[in-house]
């Protein structure tokens, strides 16, 4: 007998569906998967198995075959687990399937039945609601992340007795219902702030620039200046996230498997912070089957990296093609996926190998050998993606000892709300375009105009500070954002002054 039951599977952040068939044959006892099958789908035939036995009903023995359609995709993962096994016990009779009609099946089986959390819950539900599917039944665990999306019949199970009992008309399984509203509304304080930031005010002032046109941003200065204080409290500073920012950041989340338990949606800006170790696979994401790194982890948000030059330089330059696309591309003989990895690259590191090259608090006993070797380990490539590059001092003892408290992040994140909504508006119908420091050379000649005033301030820092051409188009994006800020139109000598200022390494460091 044959029986059918609709199931998913996750393909990079995005999800396809798979029907499940399920045919059951004379024979000598065999169970058999077919369509691809990887891993932890071939052993679920034992899970199965020893769940459906320990559950009370019965195993058949008899010829098994399982295929899983399509069957040119391979297919990864646990989640087939409970869709075989009602398959099994539909085939077999054991259950009426009429009420699987419209419903997508999905979850990992304990031995003794249980229902487990599977990874990409909500990826499958968005791809169920674009195929029309009315519901899903899935783990409990799982239930919350997929009721996300509203237009669907979401329930939840913790064995496979409850989804039987309730195919067989008895007590049917609970639907869950998220609140969107009150989702982004009990998510919306931030555990660090702008207030609690001593001095640094230029530092500060820069990072809110960064945040309004999105600029990656690198600090340079002496250990305990606070650079990774402030790189900390950037998202606080950052738009709200909209709800397809949210949908999106929490499918990467969700695939990779690292939705927090009972976490339905993420709505803050994520911040990501690796270690210097890191692999070129850990940061941008690889493995037998690929999985997401952390640029992706920190798309719509922030990706930190600390001491910079302590990175590997491998793992540096596989940086530059997700910094220029806003995507990651993953590339295997059997396979290509595609991350998306649109975050702001927040870099610190310190001027030398001691850390206190020209500081005016503690000698450095660097040479200059040694601090040009230091500072060559980021290369110019990558320094060319990164727009803002902030001298950070060391802080003084009046400003750590002030009792006044600094501006909130709340009213800086007004300012760049409202510069972000500016560039919006500029780039509406642009593909790829979403804020100034995505702008290519063309956006660059319609959008940058300059005063008289201004093009002869730049004109002259171009000549005399001797800055490339690439410092120049990197300053009028900054200088852009800093009108926007301003609400000018045009941009002005004050605005193309204080973009300058915020290219230390192009005059190199004294």
């Amino acid at each position: 007998m044959l029986a059918r039951v609709a199931s998913a599977a996750v393909l990079g952040i995005d999800a396809y569906l798979v029907d499940v068939e399920t045919d059951i044959a004379n024979g000598l006892p065999s169970f058999a998967t077919v369509g691809l099958p990887h891993g932890a789908v071939k052993e679920g035939r034992e899970r199965v198995n020893s769940a459906i036995h320990n559950a009370g009903y019965l195993f058949p023995l008899q010829r098994i075959t399982v295929n899983l359609a399509p069957a040119d995709i391979r297919k990864e993962g646990s989640a087939f687990d409970l869709p075989i096994a009602l398959g099994i016990l539909a085939a077999t009779g054991q259950i009426d399937a009429k009420g699987l009609r419209g419903f997508l099946v999905m979850g990992e089986l304990g031995l003794d039945g249980e229902v487990r959390p599977i990874r990409g819950a909500l990826s499958m539900a968005v791809a169920a609601e674009q195929a029309g599917c009315t519901g899903m039944i899935l783990p409990a665990a799982n239930v919350r992340e997929a009721a996300v999306v509203g237009a669907l019949d979401v329930r939840g199970a913790r064995t496979l007795a409850e989804v039987v009992r309730h195919l067989d008309g008895g007590p049917p399984l609970a639907r869950a219902s998220v609140d969107l509203d009150a989702l982004f509304a009990a998510r919306a304080s931030d555990d660090v702030d702008f207030l609690e930031v001593k001095g640094q005010e230029h530092a500060k002032r820069a990072l809110e620039v960064a945040a309004a046109g999105a600029h990656n941003l690198l600090m340079v200065g002496p250990p305990g200046s606070g650079k990774t204080m402030l790189a900390r409290r950037l998202p606080t500073i950052l738009p709200a996230m909209a709800v397809a920012e949210a949908l999106e950041t929490t499918k990467v989340h969700s695939v990779a498997g690292m939705l927090p338990p009972g976490e339905s949606l993420i709505a803050t800006r994520p911040f990501r912070s690796p270690h210097h170790t890191i692999s070129d696979a850990g940061l941008i994401g690889g493995g037998s089957y690929p999985r997401p790194g952390e640029v992706s982890l920190a798309h719509h948000g922030v990706l930190f990296l600390d001491e910079l030059p302590e990175f590997r330089t491998n793992v540096l330059e596989v940086l530059r093609q997700p910094m220029e696309d806003g995507a990651v591309t993953l590339s295997r003989a059997a396979m290509s996926l595609s991350y998306p990895a649109r975050f702001m690259l927040a870099a610190a590191m310190n001027p030398c190998p001691c850390g206190f090259h020209g500081s005016t608090v503690r000698g450095c006993g660097c040479t200059p050998t040694e601090v040009r070797r230091y500072l060559a380990r980021v290369s110019g490539p990558l320094l060319d993606r990164i727009d803002l590059h902030l001298d950070v001092p060391a802080v003084a003892y009046r400003q750590l000892s002030d009792e006044r408290s600094g501006e909130p992040s709340a009213a800086i994140r007004e300012r760049v709300s409202r510069a972000r909504a500016m560039q919006q508006e500029r780039f509406a119908g642009r593909r790829g375009v979403f804020a100034n420091a995505h702008m290519a050379p063309r956006d660059i000649r319609a959008c940058c105009r300059l005063t008289d005033g201004a093009d002869a301030i730049l004109r002259t820092a171009i000549t005399r500070l001797g800055l490339s051409a690439r410092a120049y188009h990197r300053t009028l994006k900054i200088a852009r954002t800093i009108a926007d800020l301003a609400a000018a139109v045009a941009i002005e000598p004050l605005h193309v002054s204080e973009a300058i200022q915020y290219r230390t390494l192009d005059r190199g460091i004294p």
